[in-house]
C-alpha cells in the first residue's frame, strides 16, 4: 500500500471522527427544539452530515482495499463538494457585499435601511411565507424590530410603551409600529433590514469557515488523486510481474 493510500485513508478516518458529533449535533437540535425558529437548521445538518460521512467511508475503504471503481466514485463525488462549497462561498459574499448599518446621532445604536441591501436578500424577507416564520424567532432587542425609527416622532414612555401617533406619516414604518407586544415593528422594513444585518453577519462568518474546509477537502482531493495514481501504478507492476513469472515458465 502506498503512502498516498494510508494518508488518504487517515484523513477520512479523522473526517468520519469529526462528522460523528456534527450529526450529533443535528439530531440533538431534531429532538430539543421542534420550533420554527431552529428548525432550518436540522436537517441541512443531519443531511450533509450524513452526505460526507458516506463519502468519507468510500474514500476509506477505497484507498484501504485498493478498489479503484470506489474511489473513482469518491473523487468524482469529492469534486462535485469542491465546486458546490465554492459556488456556496462565493455567493455569500456576493450577496452579503451591500449594506450596512448608520449610527443614529446622539442615540448609540444603529439602524437599517431595507434598500441598502442586496435584492436577492430583499425578496427572501419581501416573501410573506418565510416572513411569518422568521418574526417568530424574532428577539427583543433586534434592532429595527422592537422600537419605532428615530424619525418617526415617538416618545419613549417605557420598555413596552412608546407614545405618538404617526399616522398621517409619509414614512410606512411609522404607521406599522405598534405597542401591542404581538406586533411591535415586526412588518416594519426597518426590522426586515435589521434581520438581514445578522444574515449578513452569519454568512460572512460562514462563508470564512467555507474556505478554511474547501482547502482541507482540496488537501484530501489531491490525497486521493495520488492514492488513485499509486494503486494504478502497483497493479500495472503486478500485471508486469505476473507476465514475467509466466514467461519464466
Amino acid at each position: 500500500m502506498g503512502c498516498s493510500n494510508v494518508v488518504t485513508g487517515v484523513v477520512n478516518f479523522l473526517m468520519l471522527m469529526l462528522l460523528l458529533p456534527i450529526i450529533g449535533f443535528g439530531v440533538w437540535l431534531a429532538k430539543k427544539h421542534d420550533s420554527e425558529c431552529v428548525r432550518f437548521l436540522q436537517w441541512p445538518v443531519i443531511v450533509l452530515g450524513m452526505f460526507v460521512l458516506v463519502v468519507s467511508m468510500a474514500g476509506l475503504f477505497g484507498s484501504w482495499c485498493g478498489n479503484r471503481p470506489l474511489m473513482w466514485t469518491y473523487l468524482f463525488v469529492m469534486f462535485v463538494l469542491i465546486f458546490l462549497l465554492f459556488v456556496l462561498t462565493l455567493l455569500a459574499f456576493v450577496v452579503t457585499n451591500s449594506g450596512a448599518g448608520r449610527v443614529v446621532s446622539g442615540k448609540g445604536f444603529k439602524e437599517y435601511k431595507l434598500g441598502d441591501y442586496s435584492n436577492w436578500l430583499q425578496k427572501r424577507v419581501d416573501n410573506p411565507l418565510y416572513w411569518s416564520k422568521i418574526k417568530s424567532c424574532l428577539a427583543d432587542g433586534q434592532s429595527g424590530c422592537c422600537k419605532p425609527k428615530s424619525d418617526c416622532g415617538y416618545t419613549f414612555q417605557n420598555a413596552t410603551t412608546w407614545l405618538g401617533n404617526s399616522s398621517g406619516s409619509a414614512n410606512a414604518d411609522c404607521r406599522a409600529w405598534s405597542n401591542t407586544q404581538t406586533q411591535l415593528c415586526f412588518d416594519c422594513n426597518s426590522c426586515r433590514a435589521g434581520v438581514l444585518q445578522n444574515v449578513k453577519s452569519n454568512w460572512r462568518r460562514v462563508a470564512v469557515v467555507n474556505i478554511i474546509v474547501l482547502v482541507f477537502i482540496i488537501f484530501v482531493y489531491s490525497c486521493g488523486c495520488c492514492a488513485l495514481k499509486s494503486s494504478k501504478r502497483e497493479q500495472d507492476n503486478f500485471k508486469y510481474s505476473y507476465s514475467k513469472f509466466c514467461q519464466f515458465k
